[in-house]
């Protein structure tokens, strides 16, 4: 919903978040907005299993109506990241990782039939990237692995540009 940019850039330009996520759930609006049933279960799954391994408190990470400021953006190693649907859980993880805060706003859910670009079988694929980026996630932080995403080498390219062209 274009309405809420004002409202999501605002907490981010105001200093209390440095990314903003339009939740569907916060609502409770998601089912009767027309969000199939299996979407809306596989979320609530996967937002339980990634808040557990990544110590979060958030109703959703799969909305794709999201604010980030310029510092994350420019300090995020997203080079490292998937060029499919999971890279932009990959950089909520990211975020994460890197100690970013997040907010949540509650957004309308309106489902048609041109709502979403994702079929079932590049959903249960996205499914098992989120599991593998929140395991990594987890293995990262405890010093059990090393995983290019969650290292500051793959941002100096976007750092370059954001010195640059940004400010």
């Amino acid at each position: 919903m274009p309405k809420l940019i004002v409202a999501m850039a605002g907490m981010i330009a105001y200093g209390e978040y440095d990314v903003v996520l339009a939740s569907r759930i916060l609502g409770k609006g998601a089912l009767k907005g027309g969000m199939p049933l299996y979407k809306y279960v596989s979320n609530r799954f996967l937002t339980a299993f990634q808040n557990i391994l990544l110590r979060q408190k958030l109703s959703e990470y799969h909305t794709g109506f999201r604010a980030f400021s310029g510092e994350v953006l420019a300090n995020l190693p997203l080079e490292e990241n998937t060029d499919d649907f999971v890279f932009d859980n990959e950089m909520l993880a990211q975020v994460s990782y890197f100690d970013y805060r997040i907010g949540e706003i509650s957004c309308p859910t309106k489902y048609f039939a041109e709502a979403s670009s994702i079929s079932f079988r590049r959903s249960v694929k996205y499914g098992f990237g989120v599991l593998a980026t929140s395991m990594q996630y987890r293995l990262q932080k405890m010093r059990l692995g090393k995983f290019r995403i969650f290292s500051r080498v793959g941002r100096r390219l976007f750092l370059d540009y954001y010195e640059e062209v940004v400010r």
